[in-house]
């Protein structure tokens, strides 16, 4: 008979834990090389276009990724709450995002691919309260191919800090980033939790 065994947290993170592996992954493959692959097949191209539209004709100075703007996605806000990250990102760290203690939101970040498939997207945040470190938060965006209009990614329901202790400013590190180590963006932005909506 077997042993049942509850695992500890700290076994589960070690587990989690990324390990050393003998797995090579298979040479990429540019988008232009995937549509060349069995171009005679007809079926197989067009299968192919649908899951990664047509080729796009893009200016090649872009950068692969990207990330246009991030938005608090509240029903209760007064106006729409977003960061143009096309911009200043510098400016962030002066102007913060007020929001109402315990609403409920989401965080929304617009993105584009433009010229090859970028796998294992990742936004990550850091939240800081006077200096000291007090979450970080991990979301899988996922793969995607590249198109031309923008695709948007919605984090899960979030609950704003509330009571009186927790009001204040909150300095928030944010990371876009994939499996491969490459950082699409980063910038830092200010939440400033208050009693209402504007006090």
């Amino acid at each position: 008979m077997a042993e049942d065994h509850v695992k500890c947290d700290h076994e589960i993170d070690a587990e989690n834990e990324e390990q050393p592996s003998d797995y090579k992954a298979p040479a990429q493959k540019t988008v232009k090389e995937i549509h060349e692959l069995d171009k005679d097949d007809e079926s197989l191209r067009k299968y192919k276009e649908t899951l990664l539209g047509s080729q796009l004709d893009v200016d090649p100075s872009l950068p692969n990724v990207q990330v246009t703007r991030m938005s608090l996605v509240c029903d209760t806000a007064p106006e729409p709450l977003i960061l143009d990250l096309q911009g200043d990102l510098e400016a962030f760290k002066k102007q913060p995002f007020a929001m109402k203690e315990g609403v409920e939101y989401k965080i929304k970040i617009s993105f584009k691919v433009n010229h090859e498939i970028v796998s294992g997207l990742k936004y990550v945040q850091h939240t800081y309260r006077k200096g000291i470190k007090i979450d970080k938060s991990d979301y899988m965006v996922g793969s995607y191919g590249p198109r031309l209009t923008e695709y948007d990614f919605l984090t899960s329901c979030e609950e704003a800090p509330h009571g009186l202790m927790a009001r204040g400013n909150y300095t928030i590190k944010s990371k876009f980033t994939d499996d491969d180590k490459h950082n699409h963006l980063s910038w830092e932005w200010i939440l400033n939790i208050k009693k209402e909506w504007k006090d």
